[in-house]
């Protein structure tokens, strides 16, 4: 019964942060009614009436607050009939204030509210489509319901249309948005797409069961770090020589892994509760964030080498240690706790890594992620518990545990430049050029193929095993991991006189920042006729390789993209990009540099890249305004562009694509997030292409 109150404890956490509890049927509070009315000619408005019992309310369309809010959204399905469907607006007495439970201020509606979207048709007909709302009193919120509606249109007249009136004659499902950039009012963004649903795109956002599986991962691969390694057969031979059966052993165990899991999604549910407003991406982006990380990562990475040993204060393992005990659940509980402080600098950077992970997950994504890791972590322990004849393996663990010890210091050696680049790129110190980073990487490649063979040593190395005629030999896995590490080596050298590395180029920095490039002659002749545009002499250095190379023409400005659209008459992709961003350096190597792709970018499409981290590039001082969704003034360009994602297009990750025409009418209803497939890309510039024809012959 013991085991079972804590199983309890941590599945309820579990539902809390999910927001899922158990209630009794409330009848729905809420009353709607549908009404079409007559402007002019015609010209309609499709009005959806909301009428509310005491006591309750309904989230605005732009609620503010902490992102959890559930708004109205309302679909018409596709219909020959309608030229034009303008987005959805709201009409009520709005109240905006901070309410318990909810960070910072929020905007609702009580009594009643009125949902009114302007339509233009060609003929009588009849529409029908679906609404999906949530409301809540000042206790709880009702689950989100969805519900079907009609309109009927009488008295239209008949258009013939024209050629051009033909083309046009299509519509999509039409969503509430969030408000333009720089706006307060309602958005008035049209969806155009030729057919409904012909359109998809996929996403990068981490799925909370993704964070599941590579925290489990992370907690897996720590195990084989030494200060983690060497507690696992101690461990469970103390439970299982202290236990009076092997199946009280096993029961221990059980406990012992257990508390690890739920220590771990605790550190996660109290980093869910900070998780505002996509908080972990902003801090993990930040240019002194990387600072810190290459500190935190250059101290492990000594560690890991020999130089010293790292815990935490020996006060805080004596503490736990005093209290742990296999009495009672509270004493395993301790000793886990224990194992989780004395681990400290091996877990830490795995940890890291994962709240790197999490960063593009769901609100709730540290709870999933930390909770994988836990599992991860803790499987083993199990595991051996299972099965104690595996422990005689481990005892003969021998040298090859240090071996991995250095290993794990050499890689976080290049994890610590790779986050020293990162603010060097964005604060464009130029401190870490292209060919100095890939310099690093290739000597501390080889360094660490020279160790594996054997060819150098530290003060803490055993010696290599010896065979019979004692005579020192390496392994199979050791020789391996060499031949891996020079041929990483050997790959990157090119990559210092320009070649792509597309392999590598998600990690290495851009080609702007490359000295000398072997036959340039030609990427230098097509830059020297590209027109000078808005930002691009702060901006040209984090230029794809793809663009300096093939002569892609794009462009730093929203607006200014947005006038050669109409000018040209072509599509603009929008390219929410990041300057340390890795998916966005794997989408241009991978399927930018592609042949046909380039083909059509460069005849078909207006580029413009924004990139939501060019913190260091200002904005004039009559664009600058104060942001709704940041919170703050926006001066820079890398926050005007976070805000007009987030604002206008209801998105906050990269990489992320959205295709519009010059009048920021969406072409695409969603937009095209990470995929490296080129068949996929080819397949939706495509359609896009082809709903631009149809609206804009």
């Amino acid at each position: 019964m013991k085991f079972i109150k804590p199983i309890i404890f941590i599945l309820a956490i579990v539902f809390a942060a999910n927001g899922i509890f158990a209630q009794n049927m409330i009848a729905d509070p809420s009353t709607w009614t549908f009404e079409t009315k007559h402007v002019k000619d015609n010209h309609y408005q499709l009005v959806f009436h909301l009428q509310l019992k005491e006591g309750w309310h309904i989230w605005s369309l732009h609620p503010g607050g902490d992102g959890f809010q559930i708004v109205p959204s309302f679909k018409i399905k596709k219909n020959d009939a309608v030229v034009k469907l303008g987005t959805f607006k709201e009409k009520g007495n709005a109240i905006t204030e901070l309410m318990d439970g909810v960070d910072g201020k929020v905007t609702y509606f009580k009594n009643k509210v009125d949902y009114i979207a302007e339509l233009d048709v060609n003929a009588n007909t009849i529409l029908t489509g679906s609404y999906t709302y949530q409301v809540c009193d000042d206790k709880m919120c009702l689950p989100p319901a969805t519900k079907k509606c009609t309109f009927e249109i009488k008295d239209a007249q008949t258009i013939v249309p024209s050629n051009a009136a033909k083309d046009t004659n299509a519509i999509a499902s039409t969503e509430a948005t969030a408000a333009p950039i720089n706006d307060a009012s309602e958005t008035k963004q049209t969806v155009l797409t030729t057919k409904e649903d012909d359109i998809t795109s996929p996403s990068d956002k981490r799925s909370n069961l993704m964070l599941i599986i590579e925290g489990i991962l992370g907690g897996l691969l720590s195990i084989i770090t030494p200060c983690v390694f060497a507690m696992l057969p101690m461990t469970v031979s103390f439970f299982l020589k202290r236990s009076k059966d092997k199946k009280t052993g096993i029961k221990v165990a059980l406990q012992y892994s257990f508390s690890i899991v739920l220590i771990f999604t605790l550190l996660g549910f109290l980093l869910t509760l900070v998780n505002n407003k996509n908080i972990l991406y902003e801090f993990s982006s930040d240019w002194r964030t990387n600072l810190v990380f290459f500190g935190l990562f250059m101290i492990f990475a000594f560690s890991f080498l020999g130089a010293f040993e790292l815990s935490l204060p020996s006060k805080w393992s004596t503490l736990t240690d005093s209290k742990a005990n296999m009495n009672s659940f509270s004493g395993i509980f301790f000793m886990a706790l224990t194992l989780a402080i004395v681990s400290f600098s091996c877990t830490a950077p795995f940890l890291g890594g994962l709240i790197s992970e999490i960063s593009k997950g769901a609100h709730i994504g540290p709870l999933f992620g930390f909770m994988g890791y836990g599992i991860g972590l803790a499987l083993p322990f199990t595991l051996f518990a299972i099965f104690p004849q595996l422990l005689s393996a481990l005892n003969k663990q021998g040298g090859w545990l240090n071996a991995v010890k250095v290993t794990f210091g050499f890689i976080e050696l290049a994890l610590a430049f790779k986050f020293l680049s990162n603010a060097d790129l964005q604060k464009g110190w130029r401190l870490l050029d292209r060919e100095i980073f890939i310099a690093i990487w290739v000597v501390i490649a080889i360094v660490l193929a020279l160790y594996l063979l054997g060819k150098i040593r530290f003060s803490h190395d055993s010696d290599l095993p010896k065979n019979t005629w004692d005579l020192p030999y390496l392994t199979v896995t050791r020789t391996m991991f060499a031949i891996a590490s020079l041929v990483f080596a050997i790959y990157l050298l090119p990559g210092m006189w320009g070649a792509p590395l597309n392999g590598m180029g998600a990690f290495v920095p851009p080609m702007g920042t490359q000295d000398f490039v072997l036959n340039s002659g030609a990427s230098n002749t097509q830059e020297s006729v590209k027109e000078v545009h808005t930002y691009a002499d702060k901006m040209k250095l984090y230029e794809p390789e793809a663009v300096r190379k093939f002569g892609l023409d794009t462009y730093f400005d929203y607006q200014e993209a947005l006038a050669v659209s109409k000018k040209l008459n072509k599509p603009l992709m929008l390219d929410f990009t990041g300057i340390t961003c890795v998916n966005c350096r794997k989408m241009e190597t991978q399927v930018w540099s592609n042949e046909a792709v380039l083909k059509m970018l460069k005849e078909d499409f207006i580029i413009v890249s924004l990139y939501c981290d060019a913190t260091q590039v200002e904005i004039p001082k009559e664009a600058q305004f104060e942001s709704k969704f940041l919170g703050t003034t926006v001066e820079t360009l890398g926050q005007f562009n976070s805000d007009l994602q987030a604002s206008k297009y209801n998105s906050n990750t990269q990489p992320i694509y959205f295709f519009v025409d010059g009048e920021e009418h969406l072409l695409a209803k969603e937009g095209y997030s990470y995929n490296p497939d080129v068949a996929m890309f080819i397949k939706h510039l495509n359609a896009v292409k082809a709903t631009y024809k149809n609206f804009h012959p």
